[in-house]
Order: C-alpha cells, then structure tokens, then sequence
C-alpha cells in the first residue's frame, strides 16, 4: 500500500467579533483542528463594544479550514470567516459565520472569488422563472451576499491593524 501524501495547505481565520470571556476558548478549538496550540493577537473591535477581533494565518492540511470553522460553529455569539486557499488539487473555501445567519460555504478561485456550481445555478434560474428580483435574490443567496453584508462593517474594523511584513529569503 502506498504512503498517503499530506497536502500542504494554508489560509486565514478572521474572527471579527468575540466576547472577551471566551477568546481562550476560541484559541483552543482552532488550535485543536490545526493539531496544535495557537495564541491569537487580540484586539479591541470598535463596531461591536466589548467584543474583540483577531486575524489568524494557519498552515496545515488540506481539509483543515473546514475543521477550524466546524469548530467554532458552537459558539454563536461569533462572527468570523475561515479562508482555505486552493492548493495543487483542491479548491480554495470559504466560510463565514454571523450570530444571525450562521454558516455559509462556498468554493473560492484562486483569486479568492466565490465560485457558484452549475447546478446551483440552473436551480436559481428554474426558481426565478421570468421573475427578474427572485433571480436576483437566488444569486445573492448562492453568493452568500447577506453574509457579505452583516460582516462589512466588522472587516472595516481591521483597515488601522498594524501590518506585517513577510520577506522571502533564500
């Protein structure tokens, strides 16, 4: 039997608001999908008062941006979205959480844009029929628009957080 190949695959996790009390507890349950301890930079998050926001780059496996927004499913006080770039094999993903939505997946391209499938599609044109707005409002859902739209204001939040620089050596 041939030695199973471990993909390398890497991504983002945006956790734009939390209640203080359990921001351990959110460390925790990223740090168990990833398979190991992380520590986040916490900071204030001035949309939402009393609540903080953390920007989390991970490296793993294939897979593991799933395991990281499953994890935090359970906490529904959470905003945050979880990014999986695609890989040699794989499509990129994308989730995002909001307390009023819940979960929404969709496949990215490489550029990170949101790729809706064929049939989802044609099951929003066979909805819509010859009405114009259900289309629209079918699009929009497939898009993940109201997702898109509660969590603005939260993204805006981290335009002043400090940037760090990575420099490729060798």
């Amino acid at each position: 039997m041939a030695d199973e190949v471990t993909r390398a695959a890497r991504g983002v996790l945006y956790v734009h608001s939390s209640p203080r009390a359990i921001c351990p507890h959110v460390e925790w349950a990223a740090g168990r999908a990833l398979g190991e301890a992380v520590n986040f930079d916490w900071n204030e998050q001035p949309v939402l008062r009393g609540s903080l926001r953390a920007e989390f780059t991970w490296e793993g496996q294939v897979g593991d941006g799933a395991r990281i927004a499953s994890a935090l499913r359970g906490w529904s006080q959470l905003r945050y979205e979880v990014s999986e770039d695609p890989g040699l094999g794989s499509d990129g993903a994308r989730w995002m959480h909001t307390p009023d939505l819940g979960v929404f997946f969709a496949q990215t391209d490489s550029a990170g844009n949101v790729v809706v499938p064929e049939d989802r599609i044609r099951y929003a044109m066979e909805v819509g029929g010859h009405d114009a707005l259900e289309l629209h409002r079918e699009l929009r859902l497939a898009l993940g628009q109201a997702w898109d739209d509660e969590l603005e204001p939260f993204r805006h939040a981290s335009d002043f957080a400090p940037v760090v620089w990575l420099h490729h050596v060798g």
